[in-house]
């Protein structure tokens, strides 16, 4: 299976090519998550230095970062701090606003820019341009219709129900969004969500799903990484399985190829993670997508060439792609404050990482949070083993060591 491709700029995005960023040049994140502290890591391996703009202290990323700009991610006096500081600009999460990295863009290349982080953010927007490329991709979004008015929960069309009622922006690991089976429940909903503007998808029998980790430089070369399956947990991302058990190589070739005609389509410099539904009957359905490195993603740290992380910099710096090979199977679990707290109990207690370590193959990475919490993501662990059946099993003692349910 072909993982890494290169793609020819489209004659519509082109643009001249800028000079290499070369380290120890300064690098800029906007967002201090832990998206920006893995970001930060990978940069500092390659010698850049990294400032972030983030509002309040002790953010993850600011914790590893040579310099935090204290600033609102609209504050124009931290944004211009930011741009004369760094020789490229980048976003950790997917909410930054467009505005701000346009900008940017004024002064200091930033990748990903405005028009696909805009794109990314708005499921309306995100959805009319799934369409708007399906002859070239070859992939199609659910049904879905907008609900902006009570007016149009009246004009459903009955093959849109069951479905599920998201927000049209800032939805993101579950929030924002409501299953619902019947007009009434649509109604009910809307009016839970403040009736701001929805969209409403027709649920589909979903197999499992992927998600597809791609990366495109600013000369339009572009590069795939392998298909990573992946299982939720109330609305979180709970494990990601690479290869995918159930990904077959004709699902993975339309999958990857999807993904190189979508981030053409866009123009897009950066890390952008495509997530598709796989569905009963073999199709394949684009779900959304996230213009930043990806949590499905992380395994590429411990398992690839090169993780996602150092894929973003090479883009930002106008650096050469780099390879995408995955030289080891690979789970990896996600950790979230839960496993601090016994069960029944509001107390937290540091949870056995020493008993996790002592598992082959295993990679703890934790995010630099003080304040774990139920449903926080506080870290990940990767198992790479000679073979996915060992990967899973070493997945399977960790969630018994940590109590999580397998």
């Amino acid at each position: 299976m072909n993982d890494q491709h290169s793609t020819p700029q489209s004659a519509q995005h082109s643009s001249p090519v800028l000079p290499t960023a070369n380290p120890p040049a300064w690098l800029g994140v906007m967002g201090g998550g832990q998206l920006g502290r893995m970001f930060a890591q990978a940069a500092q391996s390659m010698g850049y230095q990294v400032a972030v703009l983030e509002p309040g202290s002790d953010s993850p990323a600011g914790q590893v970062a040579q310099r935090q700009i204290d600033a609102g991610y609209d504050d124009g006096a931290g944004l211009d701090a930011l741009a004369a500081r760094c020789a490229a600009v980048t976003t950790e999460f997917e909410n930054v606003p467009a505005d701000s990295l346009a900008r940017l863009a004024e002064r200091v290349f930033v990748a990903p820019g405005a028009h696909g982080v805009s794109v990314a953010q708005d499921r309306i927007a995100e959805k009319r341009f799934f369409v708007a490329c399906a002859d070239k991709s070859g992939v199609l979004p659910a049904p879905h219709k907008v609900i902006a008015a009570q007016q149009d929960i009246d004009a459903i069309a009955d093959e849109l129900l069951p479905g599920i009622l998201k927000t049209v922006r800032m939805g993101y690991d579950g929030k924002g969004q409501v299953r619902v089976r019947s007009r009434d429940e649509v109604r009910a909903a809307f009016e839970s969500m403040g009736q701001v503007t929805c969209l409403l998808e027709k649920m589909l029998p979903l197999a499992y799903e992927v998600s597809v980790l791609t990366a495109r430089g600013a000369d339009g070369m572009s590069v795939v990484y392998p298909i990573a399956e992946n299982v939720h947990r109330d609305g979180i991302l709970f494990t990601t399985t690479v290869p995918g058990p159930n990904v077959s190589d004709a699902c993975a070739k339309q999958a990857q190829d999807a993904a190189r005609a979508i981030v053409a389509e866009l123009g897009y410099v950066g890390v952008l993670c495509i997530e598709f539904f796989v569905l009963d009957d073999g199709s394949l359905v684009v779900n959304e997508m996230a213009p930043r490195p990806h949590n499905s993603g992380h395994y590429t740290i411990d398992a690839c060439v090169t993780s996602q992380f150092a894929q973003q910099v090479r883009a930002m710096a106008r650096l050469p792609l780099g390879d995408v090979r995955q030289h080891s199977p690979a789970v990896m679990l996600n950790i979230l404050g839960d496993v601090w707290f016994a069960e029944g109990s509001d107390t937290a207690r540091e949870p056995a990482w020493e008993r996790v370590l002592a598992l082959p193959g295993a990679h703890l990475h934790l995010y630099g949070k003080d304040d774990p919490r139920r449903g926080r993501k506080m870290g990940h662990v990767t198992f790479v083993a000679p073979t996915l059946e060992q990967a899973r099993q070493q997945l399977d003692a960790a969630c018994a060591i940590l109590d999580i349910a397998p």
